[in-house]
């Protein structure tokens, strides 16, 4: 059965009997450099965790993602103190911290077996943006990941709903706010409240980071 949204969720059929009586725990993942980490990070993670009913939505910081366009980004332990500094205060948002642990390029396929041989327990849900959606056929092994996750797909304009994957949409407030715009504004002398969590704002000019545009290696 492919489910496709968030009705079909709550129309699923409920299992009569079940092997064990432990409630299975259900997982949303968002990944990404999070260079630094933004109120829209924030609020997509949040909206899918209380949408869906998770458990709990971890952001998951890559090390090095697999892109053709690669970006240079900062320091690892920056970037994870930044998001534990955002969702500090939010018991629906945690971290997980498995392709920093591991390092090299950040297979999603890789991430996903090492989770699931480590939390055999865990039902888990990855939330990608509608723009990645169209580009799910691109992702390494990608039929494979498919038995391993369930895709959450947050809309974004101008991108359709329609793919070939088991999808599940999940409306959030549309809102354009990007690291890459956040970095430019602080490299201009711009504010950026609002944009990013206060405690967020307080760290990046303690730590004198994003000052120029090829300032991305400070440690």
């Amino acid at each position: 059965m492919r489910i496709k949204t968030i009705q079909d969720i709550q129309t699923l059929p409920v299992a009569e009997e079940s092997f064990s009586t432990e409630k299975r725990k259900q997982v949303g993942l968002l990944g990404g450099n999070f260079n630094p980490i933004h109120v829209t990070h924030l609020i997509v993670a949040d909206q899918v965790g209380r949408s869906l009913g998770l458990d709990r939505v971890d952001l998951m910081p890559s090390f090095t993602p697999p892109h053709v366009d690669r970006k240079e980004t900062i320091d690892a332990n920056h970037r994870l103190a930044m998001i534990e500094l955002a969702i500090k205060g939010n018991s629906m948002l945690g971290i997980e911290t498995i392709e920093l642990t591991r390092g090299g390029t950040s297979y999603t396929y890789e991430t996903m077996l090492a989770l699931k041989e480590k939390n055999p327990d865990t039902d888990y849900f990855f939330i990608i943006g509608g723009d990645m959606v169209e580009y799910l056929p691109k992702w390494h092994r990608i039929d494979e990941l498919m038995t391993l996750v369930q895709f959450v797909g947050v809309q974004r304009p101008n991108y359709p709903r329609e793919t070939s994957y088991p999808v599940i949409w999940v409306d959030v407030p549309l809102m354009e706010i990007s690291s890459t715009i956040v970095r430019t504004k602080i490299a201009q002398g711009c504010s950026i409240r609002y944009f990013v969590p206060d405690s967020v704002q307080a760290y990046i000019e303690e730590k004198g980071l994003y000052q120029d545009d090829n300032q991305f290696s400070k440690a």
